[in-house]
């Protein structure tokens, strides 16, 4: 079962050093100061964004700019991360636990996570600036929303695929004991998925960095809409061919990243330990000197006290009357039963409304675009494919090794999320100029771009399954001296294997997601670009060509569902089957 957190007496050697005379206040101190830190900065993006819009905005490339487009950025990933985070567990658990809407929503998230960001934008863009004309405001919650496509597919797989694999014991218990939806969430479903929930939200967020140029400055035909941001900034300097400009923002975003590693990631990886799956609480345990300075703190106790707590405890007691009633009353109430039926009747109007307009569209594509773009898929398709049989040879044994030992999972997680954050567009200007140097071309650059954009999926989920393995399984090993292959065999392999299936379906999609950067490149005034349905997406976005970019899309979605369910969700069912971790 999971265990208790820490007590506050195992605070780490830093906190045990300040004198028991300092204040309490000066303790929290630091905490005071981050709060009114994230509120000024939230005033700002306030007053930038009640601003006019401006359609050519200047985005400067000195130095002294880049503080405050590193604020604006971090802001927009928070926001977008937050949004992300609420839909994947919705989405997340109406999927595990409604089997009628499961053979929906699982097509449907395989289907939405294929799809590139630029896909996404000329719809989002064109509604927003629509219904903001005059406000920035409207170019804002666009490139949010646009980061949030980025960010929320991995996030909402791994939620359910810990739902589906929630040990029968545990079932029982909540069964046993007649537990409100309240209670099965807060103390078994969330505890239960918060290790692969966090793993992946950390991914989600280098995502979020990952396409961050394309998300702040973007062409849609004739109208250039941009933001002042780090994703802006490196586009900008990347079109200018300005390599100092690239060092520069390079070295900002990779400060802020890990500055969040330390404030934010590391407390919460430190926190989630105490979910672990075991009767026997592991020898080594990851440690946050964050984390427990906020478990000092005298300032969050008296917060929660005041809002949290109270807020916890209506909803507990509100679900539990709502479970008292259903039990008087399993009879639907026919209202409910008709304003769903009239919901799904409306949605299918519009899905139908809105696929006679593709349809009338796609039939104007002309023979040599469908060429092109059946040719471009062939050849994507082969990198992508070989891009994950890279990443799977050297992720797998490296994320089990990491994840099994706390003191090197906290030096090569900080690295291994720089490395995932870091935009493939931003290292493309070096990567190139080798390749030409070396006398490559861009078909090999490619994909080593994908393999930029794509093997953390996998490192990361099969981290997080390492650092799911009970403690006590991996003592039984050990006691009757396994040998290495064996441990592998009988352990290893079987406990990782629902977050690595996770981690080859998200790293799949976002494969195919990442073509759009990996096959079309501008640089010094120049477009790079080789055979690729990414290229094909992109040259369509950039020359307003929607009939082909729409017909690109729904293949690339076509291609990438047809494998998910040929393969990803066989396996799905076999991790969700014979290799549930129970007793």
């Amino acid at each position: 079962m999971p265990r208790p957190s820490h007590s506050a007496s195992t605070a780490g050697p830093l906190w045990n050093a300040l004198p028991a005379s300092v204040p309490s206040l000066l303790r929290d101190f630091p905490i005071v100061l981050a709060a009114l830190a994230l509120f000024y900065a939230l005033l700002a993006m306030t007053h930038t964004w009640m601003g006019p819009v401006s359609e050519q905005a200047q985005i400067q490339l000195r130095p002294s700019a880049l503080p405050t487009y590193a604020m604006y950025s971090f802001l927009r990933i928070t926001i977008a991360y937050v949004l992300s985070l609420f839909f994947a567990i919705g989405y997340g658990y109406v999927a595990a636990y409604n089997a009628r809407a499961e053979r929906f929503m699982i097509p449907l998230l395989d289907t939405l996570q294929s799809i590139p960001v630029l896909s996404f934008l000329p719809p989002v863009m064109v509604a927003m600036v629509a219904l903001f004309p005059t406000r920035e405001l409207g170019i804002e919650l666009g490139s949010i929303l646009l980061i949030f496509t980025g960010q929320v597919w991995n996030m909402a797989f791994s939620f359910y695929s810990s739902l589906k694999s929630i040990p029968g014991e545990l079932q029982e218990v909540a069964q046993t004991y007649r537990w409100s939806a309240w209670q099965r969430f807060t103390q078994m479903e969330l505890p239960y998925s918060a290790i692969g929930l966090v793993w992946n939200s950390m991914m989600s967020v280098a995502g979020g960095w990952f396409f961050l140029m394309a998300c702040e400055m973007f062409v849609l035909g004739d109208r250039d809409l941009r933001l002042p941001g780090l994703g802006s900034y490196l586009q900008t300097a990347a079109n200018a061919g300005d390599t100092r400009a690239i060092i520069w923002g390079l070295a900002v975003m990779i400060s802020v990243i890990v500055l969040m590693d330390q404030v934010i990631w590391r407390p919460i990886i430190a926190w989630a330990e105490k979910f672990k799956f075991e009767q026997v609480e592991a020898v080594q345990a990851p440690h946050s000197p964050v984390l427990e300075l906020l478990r000092r703190s005298r300032v969050i106790p008296l917060v929660a006290r005041v809002t949290t707590r109270p807020a916890r405890e209506r909803l507990s007691l509100y679900f539990a009357r709502q479970y008292q009633s259903h039990l008087a009353a399993e009879a639907p109430r026919a209202a409910r039963k008709w304003a769903l039926r009239v919901l799904l009747f409306a949605m299918l109007l519009g899905l139908a409304f809105a696929a006679v307009k593709m349809i009338m569209l796609l039939a104007s594509v002309t023979a040599p675009e469908i060429r092109g773009i059946f040719m471009g898929a062939g050849a994507t398709f082969l990198r992508v494919e070989l891009a994950l049989v890279l990443a799977g040879l050297w992720t797998i044994p490296a994320g089990v090794i990491i994840g099994l030992n706390p003191r090197l999972s906290a030096i090569a997680q900080p690295l291994a999320q720089i490395a995932a954050s870091v935009p493939a567009t931003a290292l493309f200007p070096i990567i190139l100029l080798f390749l030409i140097h070396a006398g490559g071309g861009l078909g090999i650059g490619s994909i080593i771009l994908l393999l930029l954009g794509t093997q953390w999926y996998i490192l990361f989920n099969v981290i997080a399954g390492a650092i799911a393995i009970p403690s006590d399984l991996k003592e039984v090993t050990s006691v009757f001296n396994f040998r290495r292959w064996n441990r592998w065999k009988e352990l290893f392999l079987p406990a990782i294997f629902p977050y690595l299936i996770t981690g080859f379906v998200t790293a799949s999609g976002g494969a195919w997601n990442a073509s759009i950067v990996a096959e079309y490149f501008h640089f010094k005034g120049q477009t790079f670009s080789t055979v690729g349905l990414g290229a094909v997406i992109s040259h369509a976005t950039d020359t307003g060509n929607f009939r082909v970019l729409i017909a690109a899309t729904v293949l690339m979605a076509v291609m990438v569902v047809t494998i998910n369910r040929l393969l990803w969700r066989r396996l799905y069912a076999l991790a969700a089957t014979r290799f549930k971790l129970e007793t």
